[in-house]
C-alpha cells in the first residue's frame, strides 16, 4: 500500500505542474486582450471617472472657483479664500490637500515656479508648495 501511494504521489508531482501550465496558457490565450476594431471598452472605474452629466461635488466647485480667483487676482487671495471656506465648512478639510495642490499648479502656470513659491502659506500644511513643486 505504501508503494502505491508513492507511485501516485510521483505521478501527481510530474503531471500536476504540466496541467497547471497548460491550463494557464489556455486561459491567457482565451482572454480577448484587444477589443474588436470600432468598439471601445471602458473599465468600471473609467465609467465613473468623469461622466459629463454628473454635477460637481462641493469640493470640486470650490477648487474651480479658487483657481479662477487665483487667475484673476493672485495665489495669496485664493489661499485666503480657501482658509475662510475651511473655517466656514470643516467638512471640506479632507479635500484641502488636493485643492491646495491644484492652486499651486495654477500659480506656476500664471507666475512661474519661483514667483509662485513665494506665495506659499501654511494652509493645508505644505500642499500648495507641493503643487508648485509638482508643476515644475
Amino acid at each position: 500500500m505504501n508503494q502505491v501511494a508513492r507511485r501516485i504521489g510521483r505521478t501527481l508531482a510530474l503531471v500536476l505542474p504540466v496541467v497547471l501550465v497548460l491550463s494557464g496558457t489556455l486561459a491567457v490565450t482565451y482572454v480577448p486582450w484587444s477589443t474588436p476594431s470600432g468598439t471601445r471598452m471602458l473599465t468600471t472605474s473609467a465609467e465613473r471617472a468623469t461622466p459629463e452629466n454628473r454635477p460637481l461635488a462641493p469640493h470640486e466647485v470650490l477648487r474651480d472657483r479658487l483657481v479662477a480667483e487665483l487667475r484673476q487676482e493672485d495665489p495669496g487671495a485664493a489661499l485666503t479664500s480657501l482658509q475662510k471656506e475651511l473655517n466656514r465648512k470643516p467638512s471640506l478639510a479632507e479635500h484641502c490637500v488636493s485643492i491646495a495642490k491644484a492652486l499651486g499648479r495654477a500659480a506656476v502656470e500664471k507666475y512661474g515656479a519661483v514667483r509662485a513659491h513665494s506665495y506659499s502659506r501654511p494652509v493645508c500644511d505644505t500642499s500648495f508648495a507641493a503643487g508648485v513643486a509638482a508643476a515644475r
